[in-house]
């Protein structure tokens, strides 16, 4: 058995209390202790210490908030009036402009699955968008 004080591994222990545990436990009490100073090392050395106050955007990102009805409905509105113009296009020109701009494949990716030059995918896009912003 081995006497250990519980101030050392616990922070909200303000006075020494002495309690005797086994050798097992105050070895993985003293490994933890050990990671611990290890990992905050290893924030200090790679400079992973994040202040709200930085001005570097992580603010902004923590404190997004839910958009309002009105923003929520204009984009639902949007999203529709774009699904139903890729709808009205023809199926080749459909099938590309979601396989590039919503799978994110490359115009090569496409061109070899479909069988076609990488030149027809390009053209098929940009009729594509041109029809899209004809209907939308």
């Amino acid at each position: 058995m081995t006497t250990i004080n519980l101030k050392e591994f616990f922070y909200w222990y303000k006075a020494d209390v002495f309690i005797e545990v086994t050798e097992e436990v105050a070895e993985e009490l003293r490994a933890d202790k050990r990671y611990e100073a290890t990992h905050q090392r290893r924030m200090k050395r790679n400079k992973a210490n994040y202040s709200l106050d930085a001005e570097d955007g992580i603010e902004n990102a923590a404190c997004e908030f839910e958009p309002s009805p009105e923003v929520s409905l204009e984009l639902m509105d949007q999203y529709r009036r774009l699904c139903c113009a890729l709808n009205h296009l023809p199926e080749a020109q459909g099938r590309r402009i979601e396989a590039v701009y919503l799978l994110g494949m490359t115009t090569h990716e496409v061109a070899v699955a479909d069988g076609v030059s990488e030149r027809a995918v390009q053209i098929a896009l940009e009729r594509g968008l041109a029809n899209m912003k004809k209907s939308f």
